[in-house]
């Protein structure tokens, strides 16, 4: 999980692991949280799946940026 200041907010980058079988390679599917004074604001669903948890995590910050840029 990633955390992030922006604009007042606090935006979260979530990975979330996710394994298929044994002989399947480790994706993670993205998601994103925005919270205010410690309140949720708003949560996305699943954003995607990435082969690595940074890729995930970032997907997750740039979702949250964009909803606050569309509803600050």
């Amino acid at each position: 999980m990633e955390l992030e200041s922006y604009n007042g907010y606090s935006v979260w980058g979530h990975a979330i692991l996710q394994q298929e079988g044994m002989l399947q390679p480790e994706r993670y599917a993205a998601s994103g949280t925005i919270t205010r004074n410690n309140k949720l604001v708003e949560a996305s669903g699943v954003l995607g799946y990435f082969d690595t948890e940074e890729q995930a995590q970032h997907a997750g910050l740039d979702w949250a940026r964009a909803w606050v840029d569309s509803h600050g």
